[in-house]
């Protein structure tokens, strides 16, 4: 079996912690009120959300496939790469996966926001016309799930860490549970930020729950390259990982 290394280890004690906490603490309310991301537009949204809702998790499935594959993929590339740059994949790929979340978000709500500021609204005034789903009928669900999303989850951090994996290790053979045909990492793992952004982009689920912040993967996965990519073929050693 193979040896937990110490900064991934101590990762997922705190995520563990963080849910522990949000069960046992606030009726399950408490925690996602402070530490889950919620649209910036959302007067729920804080500035540290940003950091902790990378911390946070949905339920115990949820919880337990993310620090198996924190893990299963963190381990090794921490011991390639050493815990400073493996916490700076780590985190880079949590600021993606927000990042392109949230641009998004953006994306669909702004022209949604101008079409009723366009009619004479306010700001103030659109999200109760929205939520009254009186006016704007056809396009007020989709307004809603965007203004009162919230963003949980370490997936974007192991997305970054899972195409660190594939580019250090692009013969090792991967399979997913529902999928047990062991497919080599350099064609698993695109195939899977594939499935996630048409998935993010079609709202069709193939794997991974309807709610799932697809986008969020693709973001982390991508933060995840740039990076590897830059140390690979930069031609300052000191930023190399090989």
């Amino acid at each position: 079996m193979m040896r937990i290394s110490e900064t991934v280890k101590h990762l997922i004690i705190i995520n563990v912690i963080m849910f522990i906490g949000t069960i046992a603490i606030g009726e399950g309310v408490l925690f996602y009120d402070w530490f889950a991301l919620y649209f910036p537009k959302n007067e729920a949204f804080q500035p540290w959300q940003i950091v902790t809702h990378m911390f946070m998790h949905g339920g115990p499935m949820h919880i337990f496939f993310n620090m198996f594959a924190l893990w299963m993929f963190g381990t090794p590339v921490e011991q390639t790469l050493g815990s400073k740059r493996f916490l700076f994949i780590y985190f880079s790929a949590g600021l993606g996966a927000v990042a392109l979340q949230l641009g998004y978000y953006y994306f669909k709500y702004i022209p949604m926001e101008q079409e009723a500021m366009a009619l004479g609204f306010t700001q103030e005034q659109i999200v109760e016309v929205f939520k009254d789903g009186k006016v704007f009928r056809a396009i007020g669900q989709e307004f809603n799930e965007i203004y009162y999303a919230s963003m949980v989850g370490a997936s974007g951090c192991i997305m970054g860490i899972l195409v660190a994996f594939g580019m250090m290790n692009p013969e090792a053979k991967l399979m997913m549970i529902f999928l047990p045909i062991p497919i080599k990492a350099k064609y698993f793992i695109p195939g899977i930020i594939i499935l996630d952004l048409i998935s993010g982009i079609t709202g069709q689920s193939f794997f991974s729950p309807s709610n799932t912040a697809y986008m969020a993967h693709v973001g982390g996965a991508l933060a995840g390259f740039i990076i590897m990519w830059y140390w690979k073929k930069t031609q300052f050693n000191r930023n190399r990982w090989n």
